[in-house]
């Protein structure tokens, strides 16, 4: 009894020594867990994985149009949507680029002379031209050519004047009903913001005014429409309008099919967004502005903190003079 009582009373600090390591192993465990699980509780993961996803969605759409499991809930099939334009190097799609302002007065001579007969632009007033693509001679010269209705006069009547760099581009028809009937019932867009309001923007403008090509074997066509593979549906009621040599550019730059609708969606993007080149102007000036003032706030930052970080503070107690 006494030797098993011994051992018993040798074994036991050996046992506690060994149970020691097996609970803090069992703590760390446990609180490793503890931290991992209110890890994927917090708001902070939801937000942070729901972000990710929503963004990996919109980067998916944004490159490939649509994603995979969604294309059969479309009703209409995929040729009904057009063909997708290619990406065109435009010369003003850089960060910092401008626009192509030669470009732009020849493209709107193209939309003067071929667009203007049909489709208006309401948006934009000769004065918008002026230092653009022309200057205030020319557009003063330019508007004085049409004919604008004002009044009433003295006499309450209206009366004809020449135009003025306040007054807008003129419509070619009086209102839709005349656009639909000069147009075998098809109303011709306005063309101010055409560029902003289709899908593919000026790649797509480019596409459809150099896409006319004869329909393939099995498509039919109606009389009055055209084939164009890029416009919804395949069948469009416009004409194929530019021709090599159509109009005589002023620069004497070559008339051709591709550079008169390189020109022309030029000037209708300016048309969609004047304001283009003053804002990445602006932009650059708010990067610079901003940068400096980050650079300053940060040395300033540095400069009133580092001394209060770096301090050493002494603690002295009392000594006790009683002894």
């Amino acid at each position: 009894m006494l030797s098993r009582q011994a051992l018993r009373k040798a074994a036991s600090p050996l046992l506690r020594q060994k149970s020691i390591p097996l609970a803090v192993r069992n703590a760390s465990t446990s609180s490793s867990s503890t931290a991992f699980q209110s890890f994927l509780n917090s708001r902070l993961t939801l937000a942070s994985v729901s972000l990710l996803t929503a963004g990996s969605v919109a980067w998916y759409t944004h490159l490939y149009g649509s994603l995979p499991f969604l294309a059969e809930v479309h009703a209409s099939h995929a040729s009904d949507e057009g063909l997708h334009p290619p990406k065109y190097p435009w010369p003003q799609d850089g960060l910092l680029d401008t626009f192509d302002h030669a470009s732009i007065r020849r493209g709107y001579q193209v939309y003067r002379e071929v667009c203007a007969a049909c489709h208006s632009l309401d948006r934009i007033a000769w004065r918008n031209l002026v230092g653009v693509s022309h200057t205030v001679d020319e557009i003063k010269a330019m508007a004085e050519e049409i004919e604008y209705t004002d009044g009433p006069n003295d006499e309450g009547e209206m009366f004809q004047r020449p135009g003025k760099l306040a007054d807008y581009m003129p419509a070619p028809y009086p209102n839709e009903e005349a656009a639909r009937a000069g147009n075998a019932g098809a109303l011709p867009p306005d063309l101010s913001l055409i560029v902003k309001a289709r899908h593919g923007g000026a790649d797509y403008i480019f596409s459809l005014l150099t896409g006319y090509v004869d329909p393939p074997a099995g498509v039919e066509i109606r009389d009055g429409m055209n084939y164009n593979p890029f416009f919804p549906g395949g069948a469009i009621g416009m004409a194929r309008v530019l021709f090599d040599g159509l109009v005589e550019y002023e620069d004497g730059t070559p008339a051709t099919t591709s550079q008169m609708a390189k020109d022309v969606v030029t000037f209708l993007h300016w048309a969609a967004e004047p304001e283009h080149d003053e804002r990445k102007k602006s932009g650059l000036k708010a990067v610079i502005l901003l940068s400096a003032m980050t650079v300053i706030s940060l040395y300033v930052k540095r400069f009133k903190w580092t001394p209060i970080k770096n301090r050493k503070i002494f603690y002295d107690p009392p000594v006790d003079k009683t002894h």
